[in-house]
């Protein structure tokens, strides 16, 4: 007889019995219980060259970003990627994201980074991880949170308190969600960069080791941190004790030997990584598609994986800068917006689609690593939709959000807005011809006096002024479109939206605004209504689908705006070119009734929307 702690008293049989039953229990609950395997695992550099878990490793990434792709996508972009030869995914982490406000966070849906990393895991794939807090990426001021340029006095990238405080405090708070899927957790990130190419922006070591710091607090392991630069820039942008990876494009045959001749002046012992190969680029509002040297960037990368080196193909997959997430570059006086699509004539088109290149680097790493990849997967081909009568309307004019007044103008950022549009309200006290300045207006202004449009100021081509003659009394309107903060460059700490200094008519300031945020964020929930709208008008209408499936909207007899599918803001739309169709990719569609809305800020009445299966 056992007599148990609980005062329960057993015979042998049935103590036998209880130690059956729980022996039962464990092994059934070991089943269903995550196992984690007791083996080490790390990756590091040793003898000039990156090792896993002891043995030698070569990086063989492509740079795609989960923001620029919808989440039910991710797995197939990833299989993708294996079926290249790919080892490794990179990827940004966008700060303006997940933190639309001080200290509120999302990591939910299309922003779970953490999800998108266990997924590639699944896969097979190792990630690079690039949590900036500036990333570039031709993405809307380079990922900073618009919220930022509120605080009067802040100096982003250098270690002014008013910028560091936030950029750590969010630094530590992408460390929970990340620092636990690094490799020596069991996870697959490998390598996480410190900052991002600052050597082309300027050389304050001392603030590159605070991030560095910040991010080493976070969580994120030392031996696993790396820089990222020009050649040229590595000296500038660099930090002694960790590895260095270069970035170049390979529009002409050599320029990767050339890349890393210069690599080796300033670090000879390795190891050797391009971390962004450039393998196409960009387009810009107004300029043409890029189409690039896809026979020099396969000899570039042959040449790399001759040597052994490791390489990470930017972009593998670009994607689509949804809403009003494109970046814009400027030299101090071009200012150049960038469109929608970030097609980045890569390997992958902009709808995940293999392109002629895909298979050529496919072959390339194949025949370099002796690995023969899984096949390529069978991707759904898109479909046309049916025209779209934009039927119904609602003015800008009868949507205006409750105005705040100032004697002076504000920015967005004084007002707390992001994005959208923003108008500028006063009547004139005087009599008055002249010019009309609009000093430092980021990024497109329509100027209406009395409610008739009178002109247009655009950044893009220069113009900060027009000649008015205004009677006492007359009303001025302003309306101005955020088109982008720039990305990249000396510049992108002024960046703030909307007039960010003054408004002068002939010579004098003009006072008393009534300014009206605009941010769009509900534009379904205007009054809309069958009478013919001309000028600032949302259009909306609809279609209906018995499937789904990816699909390209035929923005091209509208002028310049937005549009949204199914409430969720696409993409922009500009007659300047080269974008003439917004890729809609089929899990933002839905099985019956789809409603699409259109902003043309220069709008008439009759235009259509087309659905088409494929880029125009």
């Amino acid at each position: 007889m056992y007599k148990g702690a609980m005062g329960l008293r057993f015979t042998c049989s049935a103590r036998c019995d209880l130690r059956r039953r729980l022996l039962l229990l464990f092994c059934v609950l070991s089943f269903a219980l995550p196992s984690f395997s007791q083996q080490s695992y790390t990756f590091g550099v040793a003898n000039g060259q990156f090792v896993l878990n002891g043995k030698p490793f070569r990086v063989i990434s492509g740079e795609m970003h989960y923001p620029r792709i919808p989440r039910a996508y991710w797995r197939d972009r990833f299989r993708m990627a294996k079926a290249m030869g790919l080892n490794t995914i990179t990827t940004y982490v966008f700060w303006n994201v997940h933190e639309t406000r001080p200290g509120v966070y999302d990591f939910t849906g299309n922003n779970d980074v953490a999800e998108f990393v266990r997924e590639a895991q699944q896969e097979g794939l190792y990630v690079i991880l690039r949590p900036g807090p500036y990333v570039c990426a031709e993405w809307e001021w380079g990922g900073y949170p618009a919220w930022l340029l509120k605080e009067r006095g802040i100096v982003v990238r250098t270690s002014n308190p008013k910028f560091m405080e936030p950029a750590k405090r969010w630094i530590a708070r992408l460390g929970q969600e990340l620092a636990p899927l690094q490799i020596g957790n069991g996870g697959p990130v490998i390598l996480t960069q410190v900052e991002n190419e600052y050597g082309s922006f300027g050389n304050d070591h001392a603030y590159m080791e605070q991030i560095h710091k910040a991010l080493v607090d976070a969580g994120f392991t030392k031996s696993q941190l790396y820089t990222a630069d020009g050649p040229e820039q590595v000296p500038d942008g660099s930090l002694p004790e960790l590895p260095v990876g270069i970035n170049f494009g390979g529009e002409k045959v050599g320029d990767a030997e050339k890349a890393f001749t210069t690599l080796k002046k300033f670090r000879p012992d390795g190891p050797f990584i391009n971390s962004e190969y450039w393998a196409g680029w960009f387009d810009h509002w107004g300029g043409p598609h890029a189409h690039t040297n896809a026979e020099a960037q396969a000899k570039n990368l042959e040449w790399m994986l001759a040597q052994g080196y490791s390489v990470s193909i930017y972009m593998f997959h670009g994607g689509t800068s949804f809403g009003w997430m494109n970046g814009a570059n400027t030299n101090g006086q071009n200012y150049e917006p960038d469109v929608t699509s970030y097609d980045y004539d890569s390997v992958l088109d902009e709808s995940g689609r293999p392109t002629p290149k895909y298979f050529v680097f496919r072959d390339l790493i194949a025949k370099a690593t002796g690995i023969t990849p899984p096949p390529v997967p069978t991707v759904a081909a898109p479909m046309s939709v049916p025209d779209v009568a934009m039927l119904e309307t609602a003015s800008l004019w009868d949507n205006l959000s409750k105005p705040i007044h100032s004697e002076q103008v504000l920015s967005m950022e004084d007002v707390d807005q992001a994005y959208g549009y923003i108008l500028y309200r006063t009547h004139l006290k005087d009599a008055a011809s002249g010019d009309l300045l609009l000093d430092k207006v980021h990024s497109y202004a329509q100027v209406y006096l009395d409610g008739k449009m009178i002109g247009v100021i655009d950044r893009r081509l220069g113009q900060d002024r027009l000649t008015i003659s205004a009677a006492a009394g007359s009303r001025l309107d302003i309306l101005i479109e955020n088109t982008a903060r720039v990305n990249f460059g000396k510049t992108i700490g002024g960046e703030r939206a909307g007039i960010t200094k003054q408004v002068t008519l002939a010579g004098k300031p003009v006072m008393g605004w009534d300014i009206y945020p605009l941010p769009m964020t509900a534009v379904s929930s205007y009054s809309y209504s069958k009478k013919a709208c001309e000028g600032p008008c949302f259009y909306r209408g609809s279609f209906d689908l018995a499937k789904t499936a990816d699909t390209f909207l035929d923005t091209s007899e509208f002028r310049k705006g937005q549009l949204w599918l199914n409430g969720r803001a696409l993409g922009r739309i500009w007659y300047v070119g080269p974008q003439k169709t917004l890729y809609a990719p089929g899990p933002l569609l839905i099985k019956g009734k789809n409603d699409v809305i259109v902003f043309d800020l220069q709008g008439t009445m009759g235009r259509k929307l087309r659905g088409l299966d494929k880029r125009q």
